[in-house]
């Protein structure tokens, strides 16, 4: 998943809020320095992606992507659903999107001097530009991929895809929406287990 499904997928947990959204950016096991709820959100983030990529509703969004993108589609697929999770966020969260958003923002420069260094250098971009908030809108997406395809220096031709989830939104949107109830329930079990570590 992408920003925007970790960062709600911790529950609103503070400390593993940091976690689960830095945890791309930590190689291996690198982070035995960081506070323990900090680890856990790490943990955590794997965890769900491992979920996410075994997932046959995942797999069956990725495929339709294959063909022309190849070991990109699950990025891409990561970023179609951030999007359906963004447009219908009223369905998952009593909290206002953008208020949602602008507080991990704060989160995030309170707790600057923890970030990897590669989050530092994205933050002020993903702020200014307001990443997270315009992933439900299709110009956002857009942005996105073509941001993407620019990273891997258009060898990904992912700034296309915006074309495909054009075509086939309704499809990407029912496999979604039928994989994030599932997700949730993981994500939250995992969750409660990792704080259960703290007790014994």
């Amino acid at each position: 998943m992408n920003f925007l499904a970790h960062i709600y997928l911790s529950f609103g947990d503070e400390e593993i809020t940091i976690g689960n959204f830095i945890a791309d950016s930590i190689r291996g096991n690198k982070f035995k320095h960081l506070p323990d709820r900090v680890q856990k959100g790490i943990k955590l983030h794997r965890a769900i992606d491992s979920f996410t990529d075994a997932h046959p509703t995942v797999r069956k969004s990725t495929k339709r992507l294959h063909k022309n993108y190849g070991h990109y589609s699950g990025i891409i697929v990561d970023i179609f659903y951030d999007h359906y999770l963004a447009k219908n966020w009223k369905t998952y969260s009593k909290i206002p999107l953008d208020k949602f958003v602008d507080d991990f923002y704060d989160l995030l420069e309170d707790n600057y001097e923890i970030l990897p260094s590669g989050v530092h250098r994205m933050m002020p971009y993903m702020i200014s530009d307001n990443w997270i908030f315009n992933y439900a809108k299709m110009e956002g997406i857009a942005k996105v991929l073509k941001g993407m395809n620019r990273r891997t220096k258009n060898k990904s031709k992912m700034n296309f895809a915006i074309l495909d989830l054009e075509e086939h939104y309704d499809k990407f949107e029912k496999e979604f929406t039928s994989f994030f109830d599932e997700l949730i329930t993981f994500s939250r079990h995992k969750f409660v287990s990792l704080l259960e570590l703290e007790q014994d």
